[in-house]
């Protein structure tokens, strides 16, 4: 998915988060990477397979 050079992590790899952002919607929490991970303000994450990865801080309420 990535066209630039050097070429953004993949979405298996342990820095995947280091990949470009290619699509921001703040105002619905979420950003899309380079890599196909699709990011939330929550610090949770989708990978590009289906498997969702949960939020790694508190949810302040």
């Amino acid at each position: 998915m990535c066209s630039h050079q050097p070429p953004c992590p993949s979405a298996d790899s342990a820095d995947h988060d280091a990949a470009r952002v290619v699509a921001s919607h703040p105002e619905q929490g979420w950003s899309l990477l380079c890599n196909g991970l699709l990011v939330f303000d929550d610090t949770g994450e989708l990978l590009p397979d289906g498997r969702v990865v949960e939020p790694r801080r508190p949810v302040l309420v």
